[in-house]
C-alpha cells in the first residue's frame, strides 16, 4: 500500500463511487444553485452562493456583505430570498458555517440553529455549523 497523488481524472472516478454507494441511501437528488447578489450604483455590495446536496438540503457555502453596508438589512434580505427559491427548488433544510469573527449572531438571529462547534485554540478562532429546517 502506498498513498499516491490523485488526477482530476482519479478524483471524479472516486466521486463516482461515493455517489454509487450513496444511491443505496439517497433516494433522490435535487440539482441546482443559487448564486445571488444585490448591487447599488453598478456595484455588487453583497452576495451570497449555495447549493443543492442530498436529502434536500441546501449548502450556503458563501455570503458576504461589504463593510459599508453591514447593518442595512442586505445580509438579512439575501437570506430570505434565499429560502423562497430554496423551498421553490425542493430544499427542506439549509446548513452553512461560519466562524466567530463572522456572522454567528447574525445567523442566530434570523432563526438559525448552531448544531455544532469547535474552539481552536491553539490558532485562536471557533466555528460553528448551523441548519434551519424550511
Amino acid at each position: 500500500m502506498k498513498i499516491i497523488d490523485l488526477t482530476e481524472e482519479q478524483v471524479e472516478a472516486i466521486e463516482n463511487k461515493l455517489d454509487e454507494y450513496d444511491e443505496d441511501y439517497i433516494h433522490y437528488k435535487l440539482d441546482g444553485r443559487i448564486q445571488i447578489g444585490i448591487e447599488e450604483d453598478g456595484k455588487i455590495v453583497a452576495g451570497l452562493d449555495a447549493c443543492m446536496t442530498a436529502f434536500k438540503i441546501l449548502y450556503v457555502s458563501t455570503v458576504f456583505v461589504d463593510k459599508d453596508c453591514r447593518g442595512k438589512g442586505y445580509g438579512k434580505k439575501l437570506i430570505l430570498e434565499m429560502e423562497k427559491r430554496a423551498k421553490n427548488m425542493g430544499a427542506n433544510t439549509i446548513r452553512l458555517d461560519t466562524f466567530d469573527w463572522q456572522g454567528k449572531g447574525f445567523y442566530e438571529s434570523i432563526g438559525y440553529h448552531v448544531v455544532g462547534s469547535y474552539d481552536n485554540k491553539e490558532d485562536g478562532y471557533s466555528e460553528y455549523f448551523f441548519l434551519k429546517r424550511i
